[in-house]
């Protein structure tokens, strides 16, 4: 098949940096090629800190991906995140000089771009623009194209970042060796790999917990509601152990993952486990009452922090409220009865979101797993931009085509009057020429792909 109808998304984490290759069969499922996994270094938090580390690393999951797929990568679909994301809510009109005209999508262009043009901290700015409600001369609707009206107004989801930390990811991509052909939030792609159409429109936050960040994404009527990035991910679990336990860390990791426990009551007292002593020093015995007991002091801390986030949203109110509970994403998601934990706290039904509804393949088990939800998110993304650029090629030859014919017909039209006339010696009244019919605009691209290019641009600019 063509490199054209293959997509990668490059998953940059904390703990991790994943390259998937993938692209769709025929039953629009996504089929995975390949995978590259690399450790990720040289980012702490979301956020580059080492860009030479970074670079690295990239390059070594890239290439792992390339000799797993057989495909050579030169584009990806790149993740946003980091404690410096945060958001808000704004409210924005224009007023529309042509009222008798119905509403297109350049008039929504004009109001998104008006939205842009808010002036941000030093330092920041808007990378996220997303339409929630509009109204037209205050009448609400969800799809204002084709209505007449004079006013259009909407409610926007705006999220809000440092320009330099993404400047440093797409700095790092470029000089990987690839080109970036797009960014989204990582809340965002995770949440289009685990929640479903029947979730986000019940209403439904996602908790992605991953390695240095905890990323929130709350739904509600089919449309984002709420975001925001808790500081705080995996690692400083894995830290408390590590200082709780006195061990190295890469112990501590381990010990996390096959005996960890976010629930302290599930152990007994006599629960021991031994771990290798260091360079010939004594195995060190650790209690795993103690250990689950140190775990559930920081989840806690997380699921506290992000049941805050939920209620400033206002999950509590009758009308914001979310039905079909929370989903949780991520490697801190795997760890034991952190789902029990999540629906103790917030009093909410919980489950683990898997993203095996989306992809088939060899991998599909290895790859559902809730700690590859944004790397499949990320790959679903690039997919979808490929899919809106070919649409809008095949678009512009037809229209190319449609018009090539109109001129055709045009001068057919005009060559027998002419003969007429000379034939008969006198000058007889031209034929108007018949107004041609212009051929229908191709539809715009989607918020998502005007936003990147638009944040694309911005930093070829500034290099």
């Amino acid at each position: 098949m063509k490199n054209k109808e293959i997509a990668v998304g490059l998953d940059i984490g904390t703990t991790k940096i994943v390259a998937m290759v993938g692209r769709k069969n025929e039953h629009g499922k996504i089929e995975i090629l390949g995978v590259g996994k690399a450790k990720s270094l040289g980012v702490h938090r979301g956020v580059v800190n080492n860009i030479t580390q970074t670079v690295n690393s990239i390059k070594e999951a890239v290439a792992l991906a390339e000799a797993a797929s057989g495909h050579k990568i030169t584009d990806v679909t790149v993740g946003i995140a980091g404690q410096h994301i945060r958001s808000l809510q704004h409210s924005d009109y224009i007023t529309r000089p042509n009222y008798e005209d119905v509403i297109d999508e350049n008039d929504l262009k004009k109001l998104v771009e008006q939205v842009y043009k808010l002036v941000m901290l030093p330092g920041e700015e808007i990378i996220h623009v997303l339409p929630q409600e509009f109204k037209v001369d205050s009448g609400e609707t969800h799809e204002p194209v084709g209505m007449y009206g004079s006013r259009l107004e909407a409610n926007f989801h705006v999220v809000v970042g440092q320009v330099t930390s993404i400047k440093n990811i797409a700095r790092c991509v470029k000089n990987a060796g690839l080109n970036l052909a797009g960014i989204t939030l990582e809340p965002l792609a995770s949440s289009d790999a685990a929640l479903s159409k029947e979730e986000k429109e019940a209403g439904v936050a996602l908790i992605d917990i991953g390695g240095g960040t905890t990323d929130i994404a709350v739904f509600k009527d089919g449309m984002i509601r709420h975001t925001s990035v808790i500081p705080f991910g995996g690692n400083v679990i894995t830290e408390d152990i590590k200082i709780g336990c006195s061990i190295i860390e890469r112990q501590a990791e381990l010990l996390k993952e096959k005996f960890g426990s976010a629930w302290p009551g599930e152990n007994k007292e006599t629960e021991i486990v031994s771990i290798p002593g260091l360079r010939g020093r004594d195995p060190k015995e650790i209690s795993l009452k103690r250990l689950s007991q140190i775990i559930h002091a920081r989840v806690q801390e997380i699921l506290e922090q992000s049941h805050l986030e939920l209620k400033h949203y206002g999950c509590e109110e009758q009308k914001k409220k979310l039905i079909a509970g929370i989903v949780m994403t991520g490697g801190g998601s795997k760890l034991k009865h952190i789902r029990q934990l999540t629906e103790y706290i917030a009093g909410m039904d919980v489950r683990i979101g898997f993203s095996n509804e989306h992809i088939v393949g060899e991998m599909v088990e290895e790859l559902s797993g809730p700690e590859f939800a944004t790397s499949v998110g990320l790959l679903m993304k690039g997919l979808e931009k490929l899919e809106e650029n070919q649409e809008e090629i095949y678009e512009e030859e037809v229209i190319n085509t449609m018009t090539g014919q109109a001129h055709s017909q045009a001068e057919l039209i005009e060559e027998p009057v002419s003969k007429v006339d000379a034939l008969l010696g006198e000058e007889m009244p031209r034929i108007p020429k018949k107004t041609e019919r212009k051929p229908k605009a191709p539809k715009g691209p989607s918020i998502f792909t005007k936003w990147t290019d638009k944040f694309i641009q911005m930093i070829n600019e500034t290099e």
